[in-house]
Order: structure tokens, then C-alpha cells, then sequence
């Protein structure tokens, strides 16, 4: 038995299909919440053997799809294009409902068609969170940085040089004696943000120890790579994800866009 599964942020609707018969048996709806999954599951075990497919199974079905996998099943993720063509191609063209979206994602498997297991979260995922907390955090000292610019701009004659450290700018604070009542709100404002920028400062060197660990308890040897540091091997294999989900080594330089592209004609 397939069991398609159409999720949403509050409710998720679950379709058991028949692979023979490409036929309907039944279909629940539950709440996204631990008791709603138990209920599903409870559900599932009816049917001795089945697969769970998931539309989106890397997006809003992601914590459906590892709770499953965490619980000894086997689950598919159906991407929503796949579901969009059986959609097309049924009757009724582009009627579209929960149950007619967890059944397409049902029939996308039960043909063998447009899916991939889903895996156990590991080290990659962890890599993938790193790299994207010190992505924000980044962002967000560029934001700091630049909103302190244009205050000091306004303090300073000239404004501050434009690699500015959070110790820079205190220094040239210090040297500011406001003479009105707008100078000493920037200087107070300047100084929240030199704070701030710090604290951003603080978060980054931590997650970047994080990166050091991680990739020590994981083993890799891209570190050995000539201009490849904790960041970039982080970002690298975070991005990357297994190397075992890649067909061969053209898949994955396919995947990277270093593959090479055929010519019809020409030298």
C-alpha cells in the first residue's frame, strides 16, 4: 500500500492506494501536532505493507517525513511538479483538494516516478544549519555596520574608513563631544550599535568553533585542500548533502555545474 500525504502547516491528509488497482482504499486528515502523527501512524499500521509518500518531503513535509524515519519507515518524497502532472492528466484536469493532492503524490509512487528516498538527517545536516546561522549572521553585522556608518558620517568629518571594527568605532566615539541634543541621540545610538556589532562579532567566532568540531567528529579530509577552511569545507558539504545520494561522479558535476555540455556542431 502507497500512502500518499498532502501537508500543510496546521492539518495533513493521508491517501492509501492500492499499486495493483491505482485505486483509493481510504484517507484521514489529521492536526500537525505529535498526537495527530501517532493517530496517523496508528493509521499506516493497518496496512502491513506500505510506503508513505510525501509531497514536498523537504519543505512543509520535512518534520512528517523524519518523524517517520526515525520510526523504521520508508518514506518517498514526491515533488509537487510530479503531483501537478497526474493532477493534469485526471480526470477532472485541474480540480485540486487535500485528498486529490495526497493521492496524486501516491500514484507519482506507486509508477515508480518522480521520487527519492528520504533519509535520516546526519552530519550534512547539521552542516546545512551551521552554514545558514553564520549566513544570517553575517547579514546581519553588514546591516549593523552600515547603519553605524551612516551615523558616524554624521558625527565624524569624513565618517569612519570603511573596514570598520566595533573597537574602531568605540575609539572614535570616544573622541565625539556632542553640541546639540541630534549629535548626542547619534552618539547614543552609535554606541547600541558598536554593542550589537560586538555581540554579532561574539555569535560568529562561536559558530565558527562549532564548524571545527562538527568537521572533526565527522572526519573529512577536505581540510587537506589547499584554500579550503572550516567555513568553506562546512559550506561545501552542508550544500552538497551525501555524497551517496549523487548517481555517479557526472551526476554530482552535473549537480555542482561542471559538467561538460555537448556541441552539435563546430570546432
Amino acid at each position: 500500500m502507497i500512502i500518499g500525504i498532502d501537508p500543510h502547516k496546521a492539518s495533513h491528509t493521508a491517501t492509501a492506494l492500492s499499486p495493483a488497482t491505482n485505486t483509493a482504499a481510504s484517507s484521514l486528515r489529521i492536526d500537525a501536532t505529535f498526537a495527530g502523527y501517532r493517530q496517523l501512524l496508528r493509521w499506516g499500521r493497518t496496512f502491513p505493507e506500505r510506503q508513505w509518500a510525501i509531497e514536498n518531503a523537504h519543505g512543509l513535509g520535512c518534520h512528517l517525513a523524519q518523524w517517520l524515519v526515525a520510526r523504521g519507515e520508508t518514506v518517498l518524497d514526491v515533488r509537487t511538479t510530479a503531483t501537478a502532472r497526474v493532477r493534469e492528466l485526471s480526470r477532472g484536469g485541474r480540480r485540486k483538494n487535500d485528498v486529490i493532492d495526497a493521492s496524486a503524490a501516491a500514484s507519482v509512487a506507486a509508477r515508480q516516478g518522480d521520487t527519492s528516498p528520504v533519509l535520516a538527517e546526519d552530519a550534512t545536516t547539521v552542516f546545512a544549519l551551521l552554514e545558514e546561522r553564520r549566513a544570517n549572521l553575517a547579514a546581519q553585522r553588514v546591516r549593523l555596520v552600515n547603519q553605524l556608518h551612516a551615523l558616524l558620517r554624521d558625527l565624524v568629518p569624513g565618517g569612519a574608513r570603511a573596514a570598520l571594527t566595533a573597537e574602531a568605532a568605540a575609539a572614535l566615539l570616544r573622541s565625539v563631544r556632542p553640541a546639540s541634543p541630534a549629535e548626542r541621540t547619534r552618539k547614543e545610538l552609535a554606541r547600541e550599535l558598536v554593542h550589537e556589532i560586538r555581540g554579532v562579532d561574539a555569535r560568529l567566532a562561536q559558530t565558527a568553533r562549532r564548524m571545527s568540531e562538527a568537521l572533526a567528529a565527522h572526519g573529512t579530509r577536505l581540510l587537506q585542500v589547499q584554500g579550503v577552511g572550516p567555513v568553506l569545507a562546512v559550506r561545501l558539504l552542508g550544500r552538497a548533502g551525501r555524497a551517496t545520494r549523487f548517481r555517479s561522479t557526472a551526476a554530482f558535476a552535473n549537480y555542482a555545474g561542471v559538467a561538460p555540455i555537448e556541441v552539435a556542431s563546430g570546432d
